[in-house]
């Protein structure tokens, strides 16, 4: 092998290890044994109930995005994602899972799917999955929102569109109560339109989700589109500043992966170049209902959304699309959840299964029974309050309008 023929290589590897580093997967183990990481071994001993592997050159991975204040110590997970490996087809694919959805969580009963990293930490959340989507993860990857700030940053800002004056309005209030939050004052976005967004900016953007933006379902499009971005932003550097990204990367991820599993993930997954990533979401447009006194919740029939995973994961057959099994012929119909480049939600952001409006005019309707799970109602000034503490009041249609 020539010299030119080994850099060429080297920058490749080095390139692909970054790449996974910075959408939380596998890259950034490569260097951790050299540069230090958070190991977590929560997982030992642990029931996970993982299904049987079915396939040994496909690894599933829980992620979660954490949303941990000052003094917490438990955290929701409001971000979660099975981020899978597949050396087979040299594929990344990242499904998301929304996080108000109603699951049975092992001793428990039925709660929020966010919930239960907040009960019983990785290893209860990981159970529930699979319990849940008939997956096979036995590994997690765990990312504080606020050190993705931190990541972003050491990409020096990533390119993101900010497509609405809703979405800019929400963004810049966003920034303004994290700057509160953290008795700093940080820079808001002057306009619309493609622009580069410090983390901070970036981190309020893969958040916002009130004020006519599109609600937990537009959130869950917007982190996939961080993520993408940060992804576009890592193949522009040179292999010196690769290196230098990863010394700084490192710190900001709790794993379960040990060092000896790390070896054939890396090699599976750079043996073929740079891998393709993907991003799919459950359930899908028309699949589910809001249920709950507050419509707190989103139900759905979790069989079709774990074949919806299993198909995705081991058939590479995107959601939404149609096999030769439901059609009868080998054609495929469209998608129903577009892949990203942009958020793919509509108005309202997503159809339910169902749009029976039961209500009546006649029929008193108690004020704090319209308040959000985790929220409340304040009788004395009409204003209600979110669960993340926002004040807010309701509009003659029942929409939510933010101070």
């Amino acid at each position: 092998m020539t010299l030119k023929r080994f850099q060429r290589r080297l920058i490749r590897v080095l390139t692909v290890l970054v790449l996974l580093s910075v959408i939380f997967c596998l890259g950034l183990y490569a260097y951790r044994s050299f540069f230090g990481y958070t190991y977590g071994s929560t997982l030992s001993g642990e029931d996970l109930a993982a299904g049987i592997k079915a396939d040994e050159n496909i690894t599933n991975i829980a992620l979660f995005g954490l949303d941990t204040r000052e003094g917490d110590t438990q955290s929701h997970s409001d971000c979660m994602m099975i981020v899978t490996v597949d050396n087979t087809r040299g594929k990344i694919k990242m499904t998301s899972l929304m996080r108000d959805s109603l699951v049975n969580i092992s001793d428990h009963g039925e709660d929020k799917l966010n919930a239960a990293y907040f009960l019983g930490g990785p290893s209860l959340a990981i159970r529930t999955i699979n319990e849940n989507f008939g997956t096979d993860i036995t590994e997690y990857i765990a990312v504080n929102f606020e050190q993705l700030v931190e990541i972003i940053d050491a990409l020096g800002g990533v390119e993101i569109d900010v497509k609405t004056t809703e979405e800019l309005l929400e963004l810049n209030r966003v920034i303004r109560d994290y700057g509160i939050e953290q008795g700093k004052e940080f820079e808001g976005v002057e306009q619309t339109g493609l622009q580069t967004l410090d983390g901070v900016q970036a981190m309020c953007y893969g958040r916002i989700r009130k004020g006519g933006t599109g609600d937990d379902w537009a959130r869950v499009e917007r982190q996939g589109i961080v993520l993408e971005a940060m992804f576009n932003k890592v193949q522009e550097m040179s292999a010196s500043e690769l290196i230098g990204l990863m010394q700084k990367l490192v710190p900001y991820v709790t794993t379960s992966l040990s060092p000896t599993e790390l070896a054939p993930l890396i090699v599976g997954a750079v043996k073929d170049g740079v891998p393709t990533i993907e991003h799919a979401r459950v359930p899908l447009d028309g699949e589910w209902d809001y249920y709950g006194a507050s419509s707190e919740y989103i139900l759905y029939d979790m069989d079709v959304a774990a074949e919806h995973i299993r198909a995705y994961i081991y058939d590479d057959v995107y959601p939404g699309e149609s096999t030769s099994s439901d059609t009868g012929d080998t054609g495929t119909t469209g998608t129903v959840n577009e892949p990203l480049g942009g958020v793919d939600y509509d108005e309202p952001p997503t159809s339910p299964a169902t749009t029976d409006d039961t209500s009546s005019e006649d029929e008193y309707v108690d004020p704090a029974s319209l308040a959000e799970e985790g929220g409340r109602y304040d009788p004395e000034t009409g204003d209600y309050y979110d669960s993340d503490g926002d004040r807010y009041y309701l509009d003659e249609s029942g929409n939510r309008v933010y101070y």
